[in-house]
């Protein structure tokens, strides 16, 4: 950009700043409902318009540098950095901008956007961004035998429609539009249906009260698994909770199968958990370094008062008073950190090795709790030990206090991303390379939602150390 163009550029945006502090200090109740209405609707017209301008911006950006050459791991991580966006809205801006903004050749030819209709209907501000997604829906269903033309004809067809229509609106007028295309459906496939393909299971996320939903589709040989397990440790008095001692092996006493009152859901759910109990209670070796067991840290006083909630290294919470249920009856290995006198637990090793040994991860995770770099959620389970204080490349040490829990990609940041690291007051402080340094909080709040620094507070992550 020439400093002609920079200085117009500057210039335009001081007016609009300037206009919006006008527009911010109107009295608008002296305005009737119609104009209140028409008022609104315009504005609407200006915020969808403004997307356009957006969209040149992150094609400008990227047709000069990448992602990674910031110190990112992709555009979206950049707007996620320094516009505190969510990831989800972060990644929709990269992919209307890829679609609806300008393009270049490798040679340096200006190209039309790949949705060119779209991109002038942004641009005028008649359609917004949920429209966008719909109509791209099309494009990703559209039969991939569909020529240019027709591509083209409905393109703007669609951008007609949605002129018109709520998103919701839309939606029919893409599955019409879809059928007009093909409407004799995909070819005929004559072999036999792949049950592989489609299989899976998904636990949702946990609801207040630590309840999860699960939803999948087995295959045959998995149904036929399950189905071999559930005749055994779903029968009724097996696996029963309720029992004081719950049979997990052999015949339940008749007692203990006419007490049982749960229905049969509750007994599959009871014996899914059982098998995963007793599979825990073997040597599983290890993931990350973490022992492939729930690993999980909570306060004395919760342990003896069996109340609160405990924090395990998948990153789910679990009520302490399961987790003592659950240590005793699974006969689960005991992980004792201790910080001020840790004779038995080696928690400094200098030059002497350099992964973090079990007891070192183990004691990361009661600290970090996750990955340390500022807005990552990944819980320490997805982590690796980063030497943060020096790379143990130019001579750091595999010490306790020099290590913190970082994710894969946040760890090749701080190694090869621009990232830096350090270690103060006993929490990671990453500072960002230049062009994403906005001035955000160094340390890591999501896993320490108490430590959240004060209103007024400095966003340097200075005053945010954690509790001794």
């Amino acid at each position: 950009m020439g400093i002609g163009t920079a200085t117009l550029v500057e210039e335009v945006y001081d007016d609009l700043d300037s206009a919006l502090v006008r527009a911010a200090a109107l009295d608008y109740s002296t305005l009737s409902v119609p104009e209140l209405l028409a008022l609104q609707s315009h504005r609407e017209q200006m915020r969808c318009a403004a997307e356009a301008v957006d969209h040149a911006v992150v094609a400008a950006l990227q047709a000069q540098t990448t992602a990674n050459e910031i110190g990112a791991k992709n555009w979206a991580d950049v707007l996620r950095a320094r516009d505190r966006l969510s990831s989800e809205e972060a990644r929709r801006r990269v992919r209307h901008a890829e679609l609806l903004g300008p393009r270049r050749s490798l040679t340096g030819e200006v190209l039309p956007p790949l949705r060119p209709h779209v991109a002038d209907a942004v641009a005028a501000g008649v359609i917004n961004g949920d429209h966008v997604d719909v109509i791209e829906s099309f494009f990703v269903k559209l039969p991939a035998w569909a020529g240019l033309a027709a591509v083209d004809e409905a393109e703007c067809a669609l951008v007609a429609a949605a002129r018109h229509l709520t998103p919701e609106g839309l939606r029919s007028v893409v599955k019409r539009k879809l059928y007009e295309l093909d409407q004799d459906g995909p070819e005929p496939d004559d072999r036999d249906p792949d049950p592989d393909r489609e299989r899976g299971i998904v636990v949702g996320k946990q609801r207040p009260d630590g309840s999860s939903e699960l939803r999948g589709r087995l295959t045959p040989t998995a149904r036929a698994v399950y189905e071999a397990l559930m005749v055994k440790y779903a029968a009724p008095g097996m696996c029963n909770p309720a029992d004081e001692h719950p049979c997990t092996c052999g015949t339940p006493t008749q007692e203990q199968i006419d007490n049982d009152h749960r229905t049969l859901a509750q007994r599959h759910h009871d014996a899914w958990e059982t098998m995963g109990r007793l599979l825990l209670s073997i040597d599983l070796g290890e993931h990350n370094g973490f022992p492939v067991t729930i690993v999980a840290t909570c306060t004395l006083e919760q342990l003896e008062d069996r109340a609160g909630v405990a924090d395990t290294h998948t990153g789910s919470p679990l009520p302490v008073k399961d987790l003592v249920n659950l240590a005793a009856r699974a006969g689960a290995s005991c992980y004792l950190t201790v910080f001020d006198n840790h004779g038995d637990v080696p928690l400094y090793l200098g030059r002497a090795r350099r992964t973090a040994t079990t007891g070192q991860r183990l004691a990361l995770f009661a600290r970090d709790k996750g990955c340390t770099r500022p807005d990552c959620t990944r819980p320490a389970a997805d982590c690796q030990a980063h030497h943060a204080v020096a790379d143990w490349r130019d001579g750091g040490q595999t010490n306790i206090t020099d290590l913190t829990l970082a994710c894969g990609p946040d760890n090749r940041l701080a190694t090869d991303g621009g990232w830096t690291t350090t270690m103060k007051n006993g929490r990671a402080h990453w500072t960002p390379p230049p062009l994403l340094d906005i001035g955000q909080p160094r340390t890591n709040h999501y896993h320490h939602p108490t430590l959240y620094p004060a209103e007024g507070e400095g966003g340097d992550g200075e005053s945010d150390s954690p509790a001794t």
